[in-house]
């Protein structure tokens, strides 16, 4: 899902990393054309929210950005097909600030889940259980925390919708094993080289 003030590192990321593993990826907008990221860059949408249902797919991901996730948590469609992907057992997933967007969707209730730093109160608001975690999966919900978590959060996003083998082949290609592990080299919680909660 994209709206304007969306973060280009992440949405850019999540679908990278998705098409390369061969995940068939839709980007849907708010809006027709061209949607501005927060740091001024244009995206080009493949449709937009009103032309699609949770229905129609697998799993549902937000990225955050600021006014982006402000302006999806505003959207009652976007609201409402979290909601009935969530209840349908589909992956629902969001990074950096875009978990408020799932709190606010009611989803988030009794579930291990993260945010950007600082914003925690939106989790606990709705429910949620945070974590200091870079990526939490809890069920069919997975939250990451921000721009520089975008690479784990898209490989673990790989991970639940193409498999294991594909997203750790996927990972090593783009040389992603290296990075993370010396990201996190310290963490006392890793998978695969990723900070990941589950």
């Amino acid at each position: 899902m994209l709206a304007s003030g969306f973060e280009e590192i992440e949405a850019s990321t999540i679908v990278d990393v998705l098409r390369r593993s061969g995940v068939d990826v839709v980007v849907a907008a708010l809006v027709q054309g061209l949607v501005k990221g927060s740091h001024g860059m244009r995206f080009a949408s493949d449709t937009t929210i009103d032309k699609v249902a949770a229905a129609d797919f697998d799993a549902i991901v937000c990225p955050g950005g600021a006014p982006g996730y402000m302006n999806l948590r505003n959207d009652q469609k976007v609201l409402a097909m979290i909601q009935e992907a969530f209840k349908s057992n589909k992956l629902v997933a969001a990074i950096c600030a875009a978990p408020a967007v799932l709190s606010d969707a009611g989803i988030l209730r009794g579930k291990m889940c993260t945010i950007y730093p600082g914003m925690e109160g939106e989790l606990e608001g709705g429910g949620g259980i945070v974590s200091k975690k870079t990526v939490v999966i809890d069920g069919n919900v997975l939250t990451s925390q921000g721009p520089a978590t975008a690479l784990a959060f898209a490989l673990k996003l790989a991970e639940e919708l193409a498999g294991e083998k594909t997203a750790l082949e996927v990972g090593r290609r783009m040389l992603a094993d290296e990075i993370l592990e010396r990201s996190t080299r310290s963490s006392d919680s890793t998978l695969h080289g990723h900070d990941v909660e589950n």
